[in-house]
């Protein structure tokens, strides 16, 4: 479980390396907002596959 912690921590962090430099750069709210909710779904993605191998 551990592990799946760290890869997840690891994975969050290189999505936003490579996404917030654009978004600073390109300064449109409109692709702010499709990348947060990209991050969203990103991270409820995450935290039901780490929940899944509870049961």
């Amino acid at each position: 479980m551990p592990t799946k912690i760290v890869a997840a921590v690891v994975a969050v962090g290189l999505m936003l390396a490579f996404v917030l430099p654009l978004i600073l750069k390109l300064k449109e709210a409109s692709l702010a907002v499709v990348v947060g909710i990209g991050i969203v779904m990103m991270l409820v993605d995450l935290w039901q596959s780490l929940r899944a191998g509870d049961h």
